[in-house]
């Protein structure tokens, strides 16, 4: 019953998180693109989006500090790397092209794939290839 409700809970928190996406704009890549553009059609209002999601996160990392489990059970994945490497650079500078490119980070992708946008799935094919290309030759985790 528990995983049951685990899930059931993993399901909703998804279905909120994809709302969230929808009404901030961030599944738009053109107010995306816009926020990303200082030099030209700027819009600052993603900064709002932002500030709110670190207060959440910051307030998520302090409830989750405090327990041993997860609170269906379970363990907590909490990261404990604290350390700069140089993978984490090239990977994020890849990550922010990716962002700046196609206006899609993963999170508002998939919620574009659900909407029938055909820009996300070219993203969301074009980030499951990285993967890919990352698992086989960066992670040492070859198979």
């Amino acid at each position: 019953m528990r995983r049951h409700f685990s899930f059931f809970s993993q399901y909703l928190i998804g279905v909120l998180f994809g709302i969230g996406l929808i009404i901030s704009g961030m599944s738009n890549p053109k107010k995306i693109l816009n926020f990303l553009d200082l030099a030209g059609n700027w819009d600052p209002s993603l900064i709002f989006v932002m500030g709110g999601a670190i207060l959440v996160g910051l307030a998520g990392f302090y409830l989750a500090s405090k327990r041993s489990e997860a609170f269906f059970g379970g363990a907590l994945h909490i990261p404990t790397r604290r350390d700069i490497s140089k993978p984490l650079i090239i990977g994020s500078l890849i990550f922010g092209a990716g962002w700046g490119i196609a206006g899609f980070c993963p999170g508002p992708a998939i919620v574009g794939l659900g909407a029938g946008h055909l820009k996300a799935l070219v993203f969301i094919l074009a980030m499951l290839a990285g993967m890919a290309i990352c698992n086989r030759f960066f992670t040492g985790h070859k198979k």
